[in-house]
């Protein structure tokens, strides 16, 4: 099978210091990956190189057949790559829809003049969190109106929606309760289950295993084990965490 996404050598530096030292792995299609590590791991610098955010300093990205890397961060979302960060980049006064169109509105002309299309997008909002197996009670209200789990579909399903091949996901359940962590791993299924490929950030360890199909562990900056969850055990885990290599 040949690799949805392709991360070949890479590497960054910060002046003197090398925040990733040689990094490589493959995502296919369906398929969760995990980089795991500790804070200071290098997983968001990864995940920068990946999005278009930093230049690696050396290395290659290749995705879906073409290279990436050089290319920019709109470049590459329109290639097919969304990112969704903690903080979700959600307007918390606007409703679903016109956040799963936000910066991308759909306009309608009343007498010559545009309008937001809030309907047609509010429709658009409640068929793909449907397709994604989540119900929004109230479709106008405003998304700080939500519960934790609801923002993170929204996230999701507006990722979904732009046809996204890969979604990368930092740390998905921070913050949240054990019903919501189990929603958005019911999420990741749903996707992976569309052919969606995914990249999960975390260093939470039911996380890790309940997600992964293959994990990566990062430790200051390199890549000290890659194992798949039924080969391993969270002792060894954290072992190749705190830095022990393979």
């Amino acid at each position: 099978m040949t690799p949805l996404l392709s991360a070949k050598g890479l590497k960054k530096r910060f002046g003197g210091n090398e925040a990733v030292k040689d990094v490589t792995f493959d995502v296919n299609e369906g398929e969760c990956v995990v980089l795991a590590g500790d804070n200071g791991a290098g997983k968001s610098t990864v995940i920068k190189m990946i999005s278009g955010v930093y230049t690696p300093t050396e290395g290659e990205v290749h995705f879906d057949g073409g290279r990436l890397t050089g290319k920019s961060a709109e470049a590459i979302r329109t290639a097919g790559i969304e990112t969704i960060y903690q903080d979700l980049a959600l307007a918390d006064n606007l409703d679903p829809g016109l956040n799963l169109y936000l910066g991308r509105e759909k306009t309608r002309r009343i007498l010559g003049l545009p309008f937001l299309a809030r309907e047609e997008m509010r429709r658009d909002a409640v068929n793909v969190l449907q397709s994604l197996g989540i119900v929004v009670p109230d479709p106008t209200a405003p998304v700080r109106e939500m519960s934790g789990g609801q923002r993170q579909a929204i996230a999701i399903a507006r990722a979904i929606h732009w046809q996204a091949k890969l979604v990368i996901m930092d740390e998905p359940t921070a913050a949240l309760g054990v019903p919501e962590q189990r929603e958005v791993m019911a999420l990741i299924e749903r996707m992976k289950s569309k052919g969606v490929g995914i990249i999960l950030i975390s260093h939470n360890l039911p996380d890790i295993f309940a997600a992964a199909d293959r994990i990566i562990v990062l430790a200051r900056g390199v890549v000290a084990g890659e194992r798949r969850p039924s080969e391993t055990n969270d002792e060894e885990i954290v072992r190749m965490m705190m830095g022990a290599t393979l």
